[in-house]
């Protein structure tokens, strides 16, 4: 017998509600991807079923099934005989991932009604950001930056993006382990998430969707370099 769901898990010191979904290998994969956007999960980690069965109190099918829900999500991959492991995404899964971010932030934002309720997951995550960098906890910082830009997708108010960006930002997270110590990665485009804020609390819209615009460019750019630099 499976153990139900808690009512809710934590996702960097913050309560968040667990997946509405009935299946409970949706419920564990949602967990396992949490850990993989927290950072808590590293490219190659390697996913041990008879521990995590236990931790989760899942069975095996139930376990095996999360993590074809996760493959399918290019999060995990399957080793005949090896088992299951965290993926590492190619510099190809990176220009991909831009492409969406591009389309989903740059659009959220271009098409978001700003009420100040609505900025209050952006600016929680700005403060966490700059808190995070004055006490040098790069992880953190990774993880507030996620966040942010988690927040700037649900400006599009709909559950179908936000499952897209919750995917994508997984995935991203993933992409960041090239940069060795990624927390140094995120600390330039702190005051950038701040000046995206404050166009957003100021109703210029039309400036926040270029500086997004140019970031993500940016964003990329350096990690397309660090991919070239680690595969040569």
């Amino acid at each position: 017998m499976t153990t139900p769901p808690p009512e809710s898990f934590v996702y960097e010191s913050r309560t968040v509600d667990p997946p509405t979904r009935n299946s409970t290998a949706e419920f564990v994969a949602g967990l396992l991807r949490t850990e993989i956007a927290d950072g808590k999960r590293q490219p190659g980690d390697k996913l041990p079923e008879a521990e995590l069965c236990e931790l989760h109190q899942v069975s095996r099918n139930t376990l095996r099934e999360a993590f074809q829900l996760l493959t399918h999500e290019r999060l995990v991959i399957h080793n005949l005989n090896r088992g299951f492991k965290v993926r590492r995404p190619s510099a190809e899964d990176l220009s991909d991932i831009y492409r969406v971010r591009r389309v989903i932030e740059c659009g959220a934002i271009r098409s978001a009604v700003i009420v100040p309720e609505r900025l209050a997951g952006l600016q929680r995550a700005v403060a966490d950001g700059e808190r995070a960098a004055k006490q040098h906890d790069g992880r953190a910082v990774g993880s507030a930056n996620i966040q942010f830009h988690r927040s700037i997708g649900s400006l599009a108010e709909s559950a179908r993006i936000d499952e897209v960006m919750n995917q994508v930002l997984a995935e991203l997270r993933l992409v960041f382990h090239v940069m060795g110590n990624h927390g140094d990665f995120h600390l330039p485009y702190l005051p950038r998430n701040r000046e995206i804020l404050d166009c957003l609390a100021e109703h210029d819209i039309m400036r926040a969707s270029q500086l997004l615009s140019n970031y993500l460019d940016d964003a990329e750019e350096q990690l397309q370099a660090a991919y070239e630099e680690a595969d040569s």
